[in-house]
């Protein structure tokens, strides 16, 4: 084996552990994010909504949106929307009404209530994004470079799925 090669193949399989370990860091933040809403739910006396259903009205905002719109555009990430949608329309922090057009269809929007989870996320992000560049952790030109890369992913892997079919 030349000298080339063996560098070469180094050099592969220390960006594949790189990816890897991306990948692993990317999935303990993503339970993290939610441990840091549950926390907040907690210190703020609100027990009965958890981090995914907080996740989810944030993510939702002032759209209506139907139930398979959550996933396309990336608002739920989880395996049973139906069950949240459902608990958050019992718990009343969303209305939701049958599309006119698709009767199948339920679209859905934040209720009053739902807007204050909303507001109690949007506060801790703005938090936590002045405590990250105010504690210089990570400034404009930082969190540009990782919106990036990670959109550069994020293609790839879409175009990985769409090959695929």
């Amino acid at each position: 084996m030349s000298m080339h090669a063996s560098l070469k193949d180094g050099s592969e399989q220390s960006f594949a552990a790189g990816y890897l370990e991306a990948l692993a860091l990317v999935e303990r933040l993503h339970r993290l994010l939610l441990d840091v809403i549950k926390d907040e739910f907690e210190r703020v006396g609100i027990i009965e909504i958890n981090a995914v259903q907080a996740l989810l009205l944030f993510n939702i905002g002032e759209n209506e949106v139907t139930a398979g719109e959550l996933k396309t555009r990336g608002y739920y990430q989880g395996s049973n929307v139906s069950y949240n949608l459902k608990k958050l329309v019992e718990m009343g922090y969303m209305h939701h009404q049958r599309c006119e057009i698709d009767r199948r269809s339920v679209r859905v929007r934040l209720t009053a209530r739902g807007r204050e989870i909303r507001d109690i996320v949007a506060d801790l992000f703005a938090r936590h994004a002045d405590g990250l560049q105010g504690k210089g952790v990570l400034g404009p030109e930082g969190i540009e470079q990782i919106t990036t890369s990670l959109r550069r992913v994020e293609r790839y892997w879409m175009d990985q799925i769409r090959y695929i079919y």
